[in-house]
């Protein structure tokens, strides 16, 4: 598949505004899309679609699943769609659409491929209609501004799941933080507070190998000593990183996001008490509001909660 688009390369624009975001999803190994309408903070149910997506498979299959879940959102509603914004994973060229994942075990195919210039050729729209933005900031957003956020005026936010992403939300303006890429104990916090950071400790402790956090989670349920010992090892941790990143910013609250997250029975109450100076909220939209954050790229100057430093993470 050729990836070399011509810079010059434009489709034709309608010169018709509406509030209408086709907003984007993706994940490590699924896309969600649907059509949001950043007015009305809304998402119309009617249009989401969801797939799962083999992340290690060819560009051409991912690039080619992609287009197509889009192109069925949009048969999906009549309204007009004034743009399309995709919430995505870093390392990412947000500007320019690139993709610069590698070294993560997913989209390693579509390193260097020009994402945007890809879907403005296949969906039939400007590239100038096309926005990118972080996954996690995205995610962070999408709570302040629906959500479990949606009450403060400054927040951090942390995304626990394949990997540990965070952000800040302040003066309705949200941008990624990138914690996880810091140093903590011999690695970086990325290591330790993700999914694979659960699975590994489990098997240093017990010998077993377990498959994810939901198994994780239903055998520490099931009383497994093991399994309770790396949730409040995990608290532990994610206090131990967090805590000079919360005194430096001071904010209402920390919202905790994420698969991870949805466990958070088995080791919230340590952390809490790890945290006490701070209110922890727990994430309400799922899904929904990494498509919130994405769509709210597209809000006109002065309304938007975005940051102006949509850099490369």
């Amino acid at each position: 598949m050729d990836f070399k688009v011509k810079e010059n390369f434009e489709m034709p624009i309608k010169n018709i505004f509406t509030p209408y975001i086709l907003s984007v999803d993706i994940g490590g190994s699924h896309i969600t899309a649907a059509v949001c309408n950043y007015k009305t903070n809304t998402i119309m149910e009617q249009s989401q679609v969801r797939i799962d997506i083999n992340s290690q498979g060819s560009a051409e299959d991912i690039l080619l699943a992609w287009s197509n879940v889009l192109k069925q959102v949009r048969e999906k509603t009549s309204v007009h769609i004034s743009g399309l914004s995709l919430a995505i994973p870093g390392p990412f060229d947000y500007e320019n659409g690139i993709s610069y994942i590698k070294g993560l075990n997913k989209y390693e195919s579509i390193y260097g491929a020009n994402i945007k210039y890809y879907l403005a050729h296949a969906l039939q729209i400007h590239h100038n209609h096309i926005k990118f933005r972080n996954d996690a900031e995205a995610t962070i957003a999408g709570e302040c501004i629906v959500g479990a956020g949606k009450e403060y005026s400054n927040v951090i936010g942390v995304t626990l799941g394949t990997g540990f992403g965070s952000a800040h939300f302040i003066d309705r303006e949200t941008w990624d933080l990138n914690l996880g890429s810091l140093p903590f104990k011999e690695t970086i916090a990325d290591d330790y507070l993700s999914t694979r950071g659960l699975v590994r400790r489990y098997y240093e402790l017990s010998g077993k190998v377990i498959e994810n956090v939901k198994k994780l989670a239903s055998i520490a349920i099931d009383k497994d000593p093991v399994a309770k010992q790396v949730f409040e090892e995990f608290a532990e941790n994610l206090s131990n990183f967090l805590k000079p990143h919360i005194h430096k910013i001071s904010p209402d609250c920390l919202i905790l996001c994420g698969n991870i997250a949805l466990a958070a029975d088995l080791f919230l109450p340590f952390l809490k008490n790890c945290l006490n100076e701070i209110k922890i909220e727990l994430a309400q939209m799922g899904e929904h509001a990494a498509l919130f954050g994405a769509a709210d790229l597209f809000k006109p100057f002065g309304q938007t909660m975005a940051s102006a430093k949509n850099k490369t993470r």
